[in-house]
């Protein structure tokens, strides 16, 4: 039996009891925090809490080469991840490689960001089109390369009055901003000869799940500017707002107050 177990949003208590029963239970725990990570704790916390021995895999351990799979034949295994499990496709397509090859399946799902935001900002969850991810610039061949995507992405989700999340690169221990995700929004509507942004109000969520969580909404560029603190850190570019999401972002994100005047 292969169990996946969402760990929830920032620290080792987020986990369910029914998750923490099936981590006491396993005969072996294996997590990866790659795809997300919980930075209120370490692996040793966690290892402390659960009474458990946690093994640590890398993206190729999970995507190229799961060579840990095989042991779910015969014994139970459990599964830790950031959030909730199914959030992520990688997790997906490991759940459908288990299957394919005889392996039971469960999955004990936990708190998401993607649920999260709604309630930090007010923002109504039915609203949110397509997400996307900013990720670091790169260069090649001595040129600064930023992708194109995030912004296409808004700007779909934009013409269909969508609300855009964006989820914030992790390599190793970097960690993309949301200073730095808005100032690449700004660079890659510059590129495509975009103005749209520059007026744009957005948001920026800091450490979710967390007692010190930060959310402050403003205009794009303004928050390239803002203080958000420590990771991790996620961005929603809303569409129009309806009068009730407005209201929320002054109240709860210290929007400008002139948008609850502008919105639907």
């Amino acid at each position: 039996m292969l169990t996946f177990v969402g760990l929830g949003l920032y620290d080792e208590k987020d986990i369910s009891i029914k998750g923490q029963e099936a981590v006491k239970n396993a005969d072996l725990v294996y997590a990866e925090f790659y795809t997300s990570r919980l930075m209120g704790t370490s692996h040793e916390d966690l290892e402390r809490l659960y009474s458990k021995e946690i093994r640590l895999l890398t993206r190729h351990d999970v995507e190229e080469e799961p060579f840990w799979l095989d042991e779910a034949r015969d014994m139970d295994v459990a599964f830790l991840v950031g959030g909730d499990p199914m959030v992520s496709t990688t997790h997906l397509d490991l759940r459908l490689r288990a299957l394919e090859i005889g392996i039971e399946t469960k999955v004990i799902h936990s708190s998401s960001i993607v649920t999260a935001v709604s309630g930090a900002t007010g923002l109504q969850n039915y609203r949110f089109g397509r997400s996307a991810t900013i990720p670091f610039p790169f260069t090649a061949r001595g040129k600064r390369i930023i992708s194109e995507t995030p912004y296409s992405v808004v700007m779909e989700n934009t013409e269909r009055n969508l609300h855009t999340m964006l989820f914030l690169d992790i390599q190793n221990t970097r960690y993309l901003t949301v200073n730095e995700g808005a100032q690449l929004l700004l660079e890659a509507e510059e590129q495509a000869g975009g103005t749209q942004l520059k007026e744009c109000i957005a948001v920026g969520i800091a450490r979710a799940g967390s007692d010190g969580a930060t959310v402050k909404a403003d205009l794009l560029p303004a928050l390239a500017g803002f203080d958000f603190g420590g990771p991790l850190h996620v961005m929603v570019v809303p569409a129009k707002l309806h009068f009730m999401e407005a209201k929320a972002l002054v109240a709860l994100a210290g929007a400008p107050s002139r948008i609850a005047q502008e919105a639907e």
